[in-house]
């Protein structure tokens, strides 16, 4: 197994590393939207799922994979109501490179994030 730590990715608020790799499948854990430079949370659910999907995908650039190699995306929210905005910038990462995927409603996420994503992939 091969831990992995993007430098263009917030630090861990907890203690994890961004992914894990075994053999050719990559594990990501959550991701919220704070910004890598200020270490701050972006303002309102289009900016946090934005800033997220940036981070992961600086995750998964380190991981040598990409969205196109994703397997599975666990979307989680802390309003089900958001569902259609995360949605549609979701979908721009994705270029229609669609994986299977879950969202679930929970009733917080860390540091009053809106949004949290994790992410299982391939390498290239």
């Amino acid at each position: 197994m091969e831990r992995i730590t993007s430098n263009s990715a917030p630090d861990a608020i907890g203690p994890y590393v961004h992914a894990t790799r075994s053999e050719n499948i990559i594990f990501t854990s959550g991701q919220i939207g704070l910004n890598p430079q200020t270490s701050k949370l972006a303002e309102g659910i289009e900016e946090q799922a934005k800033q997220t999907l940036e981070n992961l995908e600086n995750i998964l650039e380190s991981s040598s994979s990409d969205f196109e190699h994703v397997l599975k995306a666990t979307i989680y929210l802390d309003d089900l109501d958001n569902f259609s905005k995360v949605n549609s910038i979701y979908q721009n990462y994705f270029n229609e490179n669609f994986s299977a995927r879950s969202a679930i409603e929970v009733s917080k996420l860390p540091m009053g994030a809106k949004v949290e994503i994790e992410l299982i992939a391939e390498t290239k």
